[in-house]
């Protein structure tokens, strides 16, 4: 795949994977007979959702050196995502990721990721670090400070990004992604520390209220938002599942964008389809009301879908939703906004 002439629009740097998400809904795992294939991991979805909405993206991740890994930089390609930086690791499994589904808000996860994941084994003396500082916008995630390797790989593409900053960089944006399973003991006191370090090279957070919780210790979702600030973003933007999303920026602005309501089939791509429209947001650089509630709109509508990267939303989709709706239709509820 040629990539783009100049700095790409996007890079993200973390998970990937394999969905198996089963084609049976209100179903339990154990008794479920048919499932479907999907690229997965929030950070490659996320990758999906900007170029499907015309982004030139890239992601830094690797796979095991087996089938699943195939499956993986093939669908990239043909989602339109650079896999350049996609590597190999001969001695770990690429991971897969089953799901339950009981509509509209119960979807448990379940991740195959041991010992460990290809993933967290990138070290940081393989990265690109020029392309990582040109890129427009660079978004990493809380699972990748976890473990190590990755962790350094991480801090290191954030310092590197801070310390070259380029004229064109848009948004150095932290998906707090707090994953209690992948932390030792599921501790968030362990992960402070480098969440505060990652914070502090970083102009953007996003995160659930769970994950803001993770994050700082805030539950309630402005002080949540006014720590993130304090640790160094310009921007924090918190979901809030049924009450929809609280966006603060350091000169004071507030946007509280209400739910959009949507009849969910799996809410579980949701948060990244927001993910992935929030960076066209910001690289079209719009004002914060309308980067939120494009966002908004672009997560109802995978909400509303099976699969997650394979259901991320064209440009004429969101503005389709956004000019026509009028109101919750029958029997609606509003996405979560978690993210695979």
């Amino acid at each position: 795949m040629a990539g783009p002439a100049g700095p790409f629009d996007v890079i993200t740097m973390g998970r990937v994977g394999v969905d198996i998400y089963p084609l049976q809904t209100g179903v339990p795992l154990a008794d479920v007979e048919t499932f479907g294939k999907f690229l997965g991991g929030s950070p490659t979805n996320v990758a999906v959702a900007a170029a499907r909405l015309g982004r030139s993206v890239a992601v830094v991740t690797r796979t095991g050196r087996d089938p699943f890994g195939v499956y993986c930089r093939r669908a990239l390609r043909e989602f339109g995502v650079d896999d350049r930086w996609v590597t190999e690791v001969p001695d770990h499994p690429t991971p897969v990721t089953f799901c339950e589904i009981f509509p509209p808000d119960d979807f448990p996860l379940y991740f195959y990721r041991r010992p460990t994941a290809p993933d967290l084994i990138i070290h940081p003396h393989e990265l690109d670090l020029a392309a990582i500082a040109s890129a427009r916008v660079f978004w990493m995630t809380g699972t990748g400070l976890c473990a190590e390797p990755s962790r350094a790989a991480t801090l290191t593409a954030l310092a590197a990004r801070r310390a070259e900053a380029r004229p064109g960089q848009v948004a150095t944006v932290f998906d707090l992604d707090w994953r209690p399973m992948f932390w030792p003991a599921g501790s968030a006191a362990r992960a402070r520390a480098p969440y505060r370090e990652a914070l502090a090279h970083a102009t953007v957070a996003v995160g659930n209220l769970a994950e803001g919780e993770g994050a700082t210790g805030e539950r309630e979702p402005r002080a949540c938002a006014e720590a993130l600030l304090d640790a160094g973003v310009r921007l924090a933007v918190v979901k809030r599942g049924p009450a929809g999303v609280l966006a603060v920026d350091r000169d004071g602005t507030v946007t509280e964008v209400p739910p959009h309501p949507v009849e969910v089939v799996n809410g579980l791509g949701a948060g990244d389809a927001f993910g992935g429209a929030l960076c066209h947001g910001l690289l079209a650089d719009w004002a914060q009301d309308r980067v939120i509630r494009y966002a908004n709109a672009a997560g109802a509508i995978v909400a509303g879908r099976l699969a997650c990267s394979a259901a991320m939303p064209h440009a004429a989709e969101v503005d389709a939703l956004l000019a026509t709706a009028t109101g919750p239709p029958p029997g609606s509820t509003p996405p979560s906004g978690e993210p695979s």
